[in-house]
């Protein structure tokens, strides 16, 4: 069973699938490379962009992340200004070094990388093919990856395999396995205990408690960060669309009046707060896949503002317990469904992120397991059928404001499940998970992270 702290990871801007996931294909690349034994003879690598990775791979960063992925860079640990000088000398010299250690190699990106928007792959639209060559030309090796959203990545043999039974693919090496929110909840019910105090208790039997806990603070301590930057930074977005940062500008207001009876001031902070992610995001700044990058304003901003800031005890238990449900409820997604933009659209990104958040504090504010399915079926249940539609093929328009305007639902839906008076919710939350997966199959590709439809479309670049 995957680990919640598969689904909160630490990487950069602008987007987990086309950014992150080829930074670590590249990677696997060279490792593959290694293992059959031509790394010191590889002379050149041509990269094939396939799909919506070529189609908005330009405005998202994909050749660039692949190509720091062949220097030995990793999402978790890439300092942006250290991968910008890279490039940069790359740019001047011609020359990398593969894996960072070599050999050194001659890469051209007009000359290696491929951009095959017209390639759909039948098995995931984030298709990407490496390629290593010998000194006289003959190919040395050749390998397909998918990246399949969150920072996911899988081999072409991994996803050719058959999909296993829910139950059984939840595997037996947790104490608490589930490939259902009908599972989850039973488990909660048997056991008399919370989602989060199920979910912690799997990760115990992957690692000791307290490397759990570390993670989790440190996935809740790199999202205040990024909260904080965000709020800091000025000027316009890279990309040539002119967007401006207007996270800072809020902030300086609600800063001067921190006291407002305005009701609707919890609408600005909440905005602010993903704003501010996602405009570092947007700049290929460091933030955390929750569950995607173009979704990884909502969570920290309603986390920000409800489990409070600092490193107190109560502060720390509140991130904790939000994480720890938020991330079984994105593990339900990842399971049942995708939360690959790709594959389903902005709602298996913002909607999901929606429904985690939701969920998360309705157990915050001491909802009942029921409760907090509710939230999250709610949170998702007004989500469906939203488009990835990036102008420009850049993770700005619509995804900045998206994010903001998903906290805010995000928080409704908490409020109305705990409104509930007991009654069983007519729509459930595996319910609300299918009817994504089914929307996400019947949507036009049009819509589905190709920048081919919708807004995309409609709006005059800059």
């Amino acid at each position: 069973m995957l680990s919640v702290l598969d689904i909160f990871r630490i990487g950069i801007g602008p987007s987990s699938s086309h950014t992150v996931g080829p930074m670590r294909i590249a990677a696997l690349f060279v490792r593959a490379l290694d293992k059959a034994g031509v790394r010191t003879a590889t002379a050149r690598v041509a990269i094939d962009l396939q799909g919506s990775l070529a189609l908005t791979g330009i405005g998202h960063g994909t050749p660039e992340a692949a190509i720091l992925g062949l220097m030995g860079f990793e999402p978790e640990t890439t300092d942006p200004d250290e991968a910008a000088a890279a490039l940069a000398d790359l740019t001047t010299r011609g020359v990398l070094a593969l894996g960072g250690s070599g050999p050194d190699i001659a890469f051209e990106r007009q000359r290696d990388i491929a951009l095959s928007g017209h390639i759909i792959p039948v098995l995931h639209p984030n298709g990407m093919v490496l390629t290593a060559y010998a000194a006289a030309g003959a190919a040395l090796y050749s390998g397909t990856w998918y990246s399949t959203g969150g920072g996911f990545v899988a081999s072409e043999a991994q996803l050719s395999r058959p999909a296993k039974d829910d139950r059984v693919a939840a595997g037996a090496a947790v104490p608490y396995p589930f490939g259902s929110a009908e599972d989850l909840l039973a488990l909660c019910a048997r056991e008399g205990q919370p989602i989060c105090r199920i979910v912690l208790a799997n990760e115990d039997a992957m690692r000791p408690r307290a490397d759990t806990e570390a993670g989790l603070d440190r996935i809740a301590a790199a999202m205040e960060a990024c909260i904080a930057r965000g709020l800091t930074q000025r000027g316009l977005l890279p990309g040539g669309l002119q967007v401006e940062r207007r996270a800072p500008d809020l902030w300086a207001k609600l800063e001067a009046n921190p006291q407002s009876n305005e009701r609707e001031q919890l609408f600005d902070w909440l905005n602010c707060y993903a704003m501010a992610v996602n405009e570092e995001n947007a700049a290929g700044g460091r933030v955390v896949t929750a569950p995607t990058n173009g979704a990884a304003g909502i969570i920290p901003a309603v986390m920000r503002f409800y489990c409070g800031e600092g490193s107190s005890a109560d502060c720390t238990q509140a991130r904790r317990r939000f994480l720890l449900t938020a991330g079984a409820i994105g593990l339900l997604y990842k399971q049942r469904a995708s939360i690959s933009g790709a594959e389903m659209g902005c709602q298996g990104e913002v909607g999901v992120a929606c429904s985690m958040a939701a969920g998360a504090l309705a157990a915050l504010w001491g909802g009942t397991p029921a409760q907090v399915a509710s939230a999250a079926e709610i949170g998702m249940e007004h989500n469906l059928g939203l488009t990835c539609d990036p102008v420009g093929g850049l993770v700005q328009v619509p995804c900045i404001e998206r994010n903001a305007i998903g906290a805010v639902k995000a928080v409704n839906a908490a409020r109305l499940a705990l409104h509930r008076t007991g009654a069983e919710t007519l729509v459930t939350l595996d319910q609300v998970i299918e009817t994504m997966r089914q929307t996400g199959l019947d949507m036009s590709s049009k819509y589905k992270e190709t920048s081919q439809g919708g807004l995309a479309v409609n709006v005059i670049e800059c």
